[in-house]
């Protein structure tokens, strides 16, 4: 499994607000479909379900470099960056192909749960062994 995971996104009419581009809550949805995507083809998904576990964010950050407008073709670039006793810091970017315009870049801080209690977890050396850490802050 490579580092870094692409995942595309065209921007939807429904994602545009009243200043006519893309509402800053949707680089963060966009954010996690990115990361969901890249657990579930790590196989992240299914194994941290199995164990009764899960995945929140903790907390996030976002830069907003440049707008996104309706019908743009974007990519989400995700890695994860360090896994903790019961933390993983994901970085993030988004691109617009067309001009090779990077739109946003950003990072969450996602905590391991046990899923029945909600309380932190340590991550299992099997969950943090699916991906390849990529430490840096470009792709």
């Amino acid at each position: 499994m490579p580092a870094i995971h692409t995942y595309h996104v065209t921007v939807s009419s429904t994602a545009i607000d009243a200043n006519g581009h893309a509402n800053n809550v949707e680089y963060l949805r966009w954010f996690q479909d990115g990361a969901i995507s890249h657990a579930d083809a790590a196989g992240c998904t299914a194994a941290t379900l199995a164990i009764g576990a899960s995945w929140v964010v903790r907390s996030h950050q976002i830069t907003y470099l440049r707008p996104a407008f309706e019908g743009d073709r974007l990519i989400v670039k995700t890695w994860v960056a360090t896994f903790e006793k019961v933390s993983s810091i994901r970085r993030y970017q988004i691109l617009r192909p067309s001009d090779n315009a990077v739109l946003a870049e950003g990072e969450t801080n996602w905590i391991f749960i046990d899923a029945p209690s909600g309380r932190p977890r340590r991550i299992p050396p099997e969950i943090a062994g699916l991906f390849t850490l990529h430490p840096s802050g470009a792709p």
